[in-house]
């Protein structure tokens, strides 16, 4: 099964995709997909769409993890990464992709078994579970393959329940 993981942003989107194959994980490409501050918000929006789209098409994933937003502070941001969220997760529903939500708190659970990791640690751990010789970077890539490896965990969780 191959999976996307999503880190929504408006100016960085990390993305990263692996295969999950009996609970074995193996990475198959990691990136962002960037947009110019500059640029208008609209046209900002457009690439993430047909970034995302191109993705989809190169890897075929049959389902996307997808962070969900958490915002304390700056309300006007969370709301134009909200919106970035929204195409991405429009996309994802276009292309017939299942869809899987993940707190931050569930992601560091799921890779370090603690809520309160730093991005450090779950880095270190994406390079353990993925066998990889160097950190991914951008930060917003290695946090997309947290969310992939979280969904291809909780989806190999839903199957055991689903036979008990």
């Amino acid at each position: 099964m191959i999976i996307l993981g999503l880190d929504p942003g408006l100016a960085d989107m990390g993305w990263g995709i692996i295969e999950n194959d009996k609970g074995t994980c193996k990475m198959l490409g990691y990136g962002s997909i960037q947009t110019p501050a500059k640029q208008d918000f609209i046209y900002r929006l457009l690439a993430i769409k047909q970034e995302l789209t191109k993705l989809i098409k190169t890897y075929h994933p049959t389902i996307a993890g997808v962070e969900e937003l958490f915002f304390a502070k700056n309300t006007k941001t969370a709301l134009l990464v909200a919106q970035a969220r929204g195409v991405a997760l429009s996309v994802l529903a276009d292309n017939d992709l299942k869809i899987f939500e993940a707190t931050p708190l569930e992601i560091k659970m799921s890779l370090t078994g603690y809520g309160r990791a730093s991005k450090d640690q779950i880095g270190k751990m994406v390079m353990t579970i993925l066998k990889l010789k160097t950190m991914p970077k951008p930060d917003d890539a290695a946090d997309a393959l947290a969310v992939a490896i979280t969904t291809a965990h909780s989806i190999k969780m839903l199957d055991k329940q689903k036979t008990l």
